[in-house]
């Protein structure tokens, strides 16, 4: 895993925002088109509004999302409501190339398995993207993949559905999907992950987070996350 620390969580979104726009243009330029997944959170929501000014080739991207909570449409909860705030509003992105997970569906079962084929349809069978964005939680938690939620060990399926946490079910990818992809930014900031951070890096199995690939991973951190006791070797630090 690369790591790249920067000295707060501004920066470290602006760095990210421009690493994927390096992704979009190298994957256009080698594969004609550009597949992405994003998650929710407020750094990178702050990522994405920088990205919206990145020199992207919008007409080819898809964008599709790692997680979504099961709201109604512009709920707040939902990351897609400010997915679209912060950078659907603000760059040309086809709406074709838009893949909302269908949370609003009555049967989640059904919803996920028809994300599921959204997501074959346009990054092939099985489903490889380009690059997915993850978070992490205080609790080692990415994606929607909580501690002790059977989705966990979910290998046959690319979505599926989890059961409650912090108030809602929700549609999530899961690990194969996630392992699939060619490449993976985990952006991190705020020293209540520094914990988990520690963890992360170490590829601990015992944390949803820790199963994810690492050989294909950057991480990009705030140093109040990052540069903490344990955490400091082999860190590229930036300001």
């Amino acid at each position: 895993m690369k790591i790249e620390v920067f000295a707060d969580p501004h920066m470290a979104a602006q760095a990210g925002s421009r690493f994927v726009a390096a992704e979009a243009r190298s994957a256009v330029a080698e594969r004609g088109k550009f597949t992405v997944a994003f998650s929710g959170g407020h750094t990178p929501w702050l990522m994405l509004r920088a990205l919206a000014d990145e020199d992207v080739p919008w007409e080819k991207v898809h964008i599709f999302q790692v997680d979504e909570r099961a709201a109604p449409a512009g709920d707040p909860d939902r990351n897609f409501t400010h997915l679209r705030e912060s950078l659907l509003d603000r760059a040309p992105v086809p709406p074709a190339n838009v893949h909302a997970m269908p949370v609003e569906e009555q049967d989640l079962d059904a919803a996920a398995a028809q994300y599921a084929r959204t997501l074959a349809s346009i990054a092939g069978s099985p489903p490889v993207l380009d690059l997915v964005h993850l978070g992490l939680g205080p609790d080692g938690h990415t994606a929607s993949l909580v501690p002790g939620d059977p989705v966990l060990e979910i290998v046959s399926a690319d979505a599926a559905v989890t059961g409650g946490y912090q108030g809602r079910r929700r549609l999530t990818l899961t690990y194969p999907v996630l392992n699939r992809a060619r490449r993976i930014l985990w952006l991190v900031t705020g020293n209540d992950k520094a914990g988990m951070l520690v963890r992360l890096r170490k590829g601990d199995p015992s944390i949803p987070a820790g199963r994810v690939r690492q050989d294909a991973a950057t991480l990009i951190a705030s140093r109040e996350a990052a540069e903490q006791p344990g955490t400091s070797a082999g860190v590229v630090a930036k300001t």
